[in-house]
């Protein structure tokens, strides 16, 4: 891929495409979503409004830490806060085709007010080629793939969609995003799912489920991130496993450690994590987390199971 030509390439079919109507930019801070913001800030300027979603399903600290790198890169943030809704909307849902579709149902109706409040006519998100192919192949439903899904956002949210990244693979679009001068901490950061910490726990999703999880995934990435893999987090099982505190039985939750190496996505192995970092990354995890009283590691590569858990 030429990447200058790329990327001008792109800036020039973004003003083409709004044809000097405004635009909304869809930013969750994960490299696609910022990627699509840089190079529509470019080409827009005072026509693109950059919009995040505060869902409740984000990592640690996560909407400051977004506007504070778009700030040093002189592109204004507004920070929505919709957890409120987004918990409703997945109270009591077990399925996870189910949590999906709930998802998906709020961040457009979310959006669908910000557009009407901003009177734009474009959202801008950062779709990629493997969320295409992945929904495409029945393998799960990716919220931001409409077409498969029987959505028109033009019909039920009033506004048109553009996905300057859809015919690029993760790998790619990295090259794109450290190009157009965002910061390593972008470019090179791990994956992370649209729907968040839900796609990470099995069962209902509720708040405090969420804040188990994220304390979990913040010491898989902080004792993990020296090896570089592809993708490294915590999932919260259903189940609970037998504990002891202060010599007594207890019941607490289960989690399950993720990591994988992979380039598109579309395949994955396990990373070969030392004994060492599994063993500390457990009694961290079991020490600072109380409800938290059993570890594993998963081992399963990608086919036959996703990255992801839902």
């Amino acid at each position: 891929m030429n990447l200058k030509a790329f990327i001008e390439g792109k800036i020039e079919e973004i003003k083409r495409t709004a044809g000097g109507d405004k635009a909304i930019s869809a930013l969750s801070g994960g490299v696609d979503s910022s990627t699509c913001t840089v190079l529509a800030a470019k080409a827009l300027g005072a026509n693109l409004k950059n919009i995040f979603i505060d869902d409740g399903l984000m990592r640690e600290k996560e909407p400051e830490q977004v506007r504070q790198i778009f700030r040093d890169l002189g592109i204004k943030v507004e920070i929505i806060n919709a957890q409120a809704e987004f918990f409703a909307s997945l109270e009591g849902k077990l399925d996870p085709e189910e949590k999906r579709k709930a998802f998906r149902h709020t961040f457009y109706s979310v959006f669908g007010r910000a557009v009407k409040e901003s009177r734009a006519r474009f959202l801008i998100q950062g779709t990629i080629k493997a969320d295409i192919i992945e929904t495409k192949g029945g393998v799960k439903t990716q919220h931001n793939i409409l077409e498969q899904i029987g959505i028109d956002p033009d019909k039920g949210y009033g506004f048109k969609v553009m996905e300057p990244l859809r015919d690029l693979f993760k790998d790619e679009v990295r090259k794109v995003a450290k190009a157009i001068g965002l910061p390593q901490e972008i470019y090179a950061r791990m994956p992370f799912p649209g729907p968040g910490l839900a796609t990470r726990i099995i069962g209902e999703v509720t708040p405090q489920r969420v804040a188990v999880v994220r304390k979990a995934t913040v010491i898989v990435e902080e004792e993990i991130a020296r090896l570089k893999p592809f993708q490294a987090f915590a999932v919260l099982l259903n189940d609970q496993g037998t504990g002891i505190e202060k010599g007594k039985r207890t019941f607490g939750n289960i989690i399950i450690i993720r990591s994988v190496e992979s380039k598109d996505a579309l395949k994955a192995g396990v990373t070969k994590v030392p004994w060492t970092v599994l063993m500390k990354i457990t009694k961290r995890i079991t020490t600072e987390i109380p409800q938290v009283t059993r570890v594993a590691y998963e081992l399963t590569a990608k086919p036959p199971a996703t990255i992801e858990y839902i």
